[in-house]
């Protein structure tokens, strides 16, 4: 039998981070609860000296926030984003982009590639303004950032930054 050939390296390498952002560190030592809050999967794409935000990712239409499969975060609890209840699960994140906000969707379809997205399928969507950033970021980030009473996702590529707050 013929064996299959591994792929080769991805242009975009897959990433994760969690909430609380040392949880890893955290479990490994025993210091961390059963569970973390959330985490969030996803493939960091390139700039390449690209302009990335309006050209590469079209203004008013849908992005999979990353790149190759569609970003996924899970929460390990509910949580409340723009004062809608999420419920404990996994979801997939897009969002549709302008210069000033974007409008970030959960979506219920999960391990999907990401090129299409059902609306149909959208648990909820909540907009957020963009901040402009003078240093350019060369790979898309993902991170959570802890605040009192619960976190802020926060998204950075090129020149835009978005602070999504999280309630727990």
């Amino acid at each position: 039998m013929a064996q299959q050939k591994p792929t080769d390296i991805d242009k975009s390498p897959m990433d994760v981070s969690y909430c609380p952002y040392n949880y890893p560190i955290l479990k490994m030592s025993g210091k961390a609860g059963d569970q973390p809050v959330a985490r969030v999967l996803y493939s960091r794409p390139q700039r390449n000296g690209r302009r990335i935000f309006g050209d590469v990712i079209h203004y008013n239409e849908i992005w999979r926030m990353g790149a190759n499969e569609a970003t996924e975060i899970e929460f390990f609890r509910n949580v409340k984003i723009g004062g809608k209840l999420i419920p404990k699960g996994r979801y997939t994140l897009y969002a549709i982009c302008t210069e000033t906000k974007w409008t970030i969707a959960f979506n219920t379809e999960k391990d999907y590639w990401g090129l299409a997205q059902n609306p149909k399928k959208d648990l909820t969507r909540v907009e957020v303004p963009v901040q402009k950033i003078t240093d350019p970021v060369e790979a898309l980030t993902i991170y959570f950032e802890d605040v009192k009473g619960g976190t802020n996702l926060i998204v950075m590529w090129d020149e835009q930054k978005i602070s999504l707050p999280i309630k727990f």
